[in-house]
């Protein structure tokens, strides 16, 4: 009879034993689900709070942007750092540290008497968001290493990470109108809650890595050029493109990068080991997240603009409006990591996705004054819901399928970072060029007149929408170009203790 390596006989797996350990799986999908989305929603939830947060502490226009940036700052430069910490300290340490940050810097939000105390708490919000977030990725990845399986749960977390921006709109709306803002912040510890006892009770820990240790110069470098491209295009928002404030920032943030780049592969530990970046259909899928988040920004931004100021919605029913996205983002991203990706490979289906989203994008762009809901909005949400299904769940699967189990942290971090970025990309872009647009309408017209604000409005409107579908076709050839032939291995990581 053959025996363990610790010399006990080994217990052949029942059937029973096989159920139970599937069920543990997907329970443990549903406590990482909790914190992604806790996560994901806190990066507009907060927006629809913001006028009432501005009122009640008394801070200015110029202000309130930094209750934004605050929290993309510190999430976007620490990202990496809180892959390799899952990586090295342990996911379940990791995710539960991040767990537990998150929702006492909620807390101290919700409880914020002046601006600093607020902005101090979106900081922490997003280091803290920066530790769970490659963390709850990481542990989907080695837990679910069934293909089958592994494409349904994807799908399902593919789904979340990107609906969360139109839940956290309703959502946001809803706490603001019934309670307070403060809400925003103290509706995450029942989130955090819900995440830390499951986590506690499912999740066991990694095994360190042998001999690993923190690469200290390459956290420094990516995390100090992160912060500089974020905060260089987030002043983008305030200040012109030829700004130093702007391309001071990106400059540096370009050269502190590329010197990472450098430093990695030279680093006896490195922060992100280049062996996770050079698989193509990783590297496809690293920019898929990049460019989608780009792109998405002028959905949920200028379309609520546009439903709360020219079609006159309450926050509660703008927020309601974009459910119809969700649902449909739902189900093509089930179709697509269950059926199609596995069947056909990512090359057609995560290209189509952008297909289908740069198709909704333009047909945004003939909305006008006397627009409705049902006949003008919907058709273009149902569109561009399908297309982010098709592009989100694949990516985020494929970005950390084949990764051994002691990168899976790092990857996982890799693929958020790429979200952040491109989010950050197209706040910036699409704001600026939204602004300039509305700006040239007026030149000729009577910028006092009502209709000519809200036609200017439009116009800004649909000036991001069309760059934003542009934004989508790139990222419909850079994927059909990198992305290989035929159905991909999906399998994952290889298994670790959690």
């Amino acid at each position: 009879m053959s025996r363990t390596s610790t010399g006990r006989h080994a217990r052949p797996v029942s059937p029973r034993d096989s159920d139970a350990s599937s069920a543990r799986r997907w329970w443990v999908l549903a406590v990482i689900g909790v914190a992604q989305l806790m996560v994901v929603l806190d990066a507009t939830i907060v927006n629809i709070a913001l006028p009432s947060a501005q009122a009640a502490l008394r801070f200015t226009d110029g202000d309130r942007q930094w209750i934004v940036t605050a929290y993309a700052l510190a999430f976007g430069s620490l990202l990496l750092l809180g892959g390799r910490f899952a990586d090295l300290f342990g996911r379940r340490t990791a995710f539960l540290a991040g767990v537990v940050g998150f929702a006492a810097a909620s807390a101290l939000g919700g409880a914020a008497g002046s601006f600093t105390t607020l902005v101090t708490a979106r900081a922490l919000q997003g280091a803290f968001g920066a530790l769970l977030a490659p963390a709850a990725l990481s542990i989907l990845t080695t837990t679910f290493t069934k293909a089958r399986e592994r494409a349904r749960a994807f799908g399902i977390f593919g789904a979340i990470a990107g609906s969360g921006a139109a839940v956290g709109l309703l959502l946001g709306g809803v706490l603001t109108e019934y309670l307070t803002w403060r809400w925003t912040f103290y509706v995450n510890l029942l989130f955090a809650l819900v995440a830390f006892a499951g986590g506690l009770l499912l999740l066991r820990n990694s095994r360190r890595p042998t001999g690993a240790r923190i690469d200290l110069p390459g956290t420094l470098l990516v995390s100090s050029g992160l912060f500089c491209l974020v905060y260089g295009f987030a002043n983008a928002e305030r200040h012109d493109w030829d700004a130093p404030q702007t391309y001071g920032y990106l400059l540096v943030g370009g050269l502190l990068l590329t010197s990472f780049g450098w430093w990695q592969n030279r680093a006896a530990n490195p922060l992100l080991p280049l062996r996770v970046l050079m698989d193509r259909n990783r590297g496809a899928s690293f920019a898929a997240a990049l460019v989608a988040s780009a792109g998405m920004f002028a959905v949920f931004l200028f379309l609520t603009y546009y439903m709360r100021l020219t079609l006159s919605f309450s926050s509660v029913k703008t927020g309601v409006a974009f459910l119809p996205l969700v649902g449909a983002l739902m189900v093509s991203a089930q179709l697509a990591t269950i059926v199609l990706v596995p069947r056909l490979g990512p090359k057609p289906i995560v290209p189509a996705g952008f297909a289908l989203a740069a198709v909704g994008l333009a047909m945004l762009t003939r909305l006008g004054l006397d627009s409705g809901y049902a006949s003008d909005v919907l058709p273009p949400l149902l569109v561009i819901g399908v297309g982010m299904g098709l592009i989100f769940p694949p990516a985020m699967s494929l970005s950390t399928a084949g990764v051994s189990a002691d990168d899976a942290g790092v990857a996982s971090a890799a693929v958020n970072a790429s979200q952040q970025v491109g989010g950050s990309v197209g706040t910036a872009l699409l704001n600026t060029l939204a602004t300039s647009a509305a700006a040239d309408y007026t030149v000729t017209r009577d910028p006092k007149d009502p209709l000519v604000l809200a036609e200017a409005a439009l116009k800004g409107y649909a000036t991001a929408y069309w760059w934003a579908a542009g934004f989508f076709a790139i990222g419909l050839v850079i994927t059909f170009m990198l992305y290989r032939r035929g159905p991909a291995a999906l399998d994952g990581a290889s298994a670790a203790h959690m």
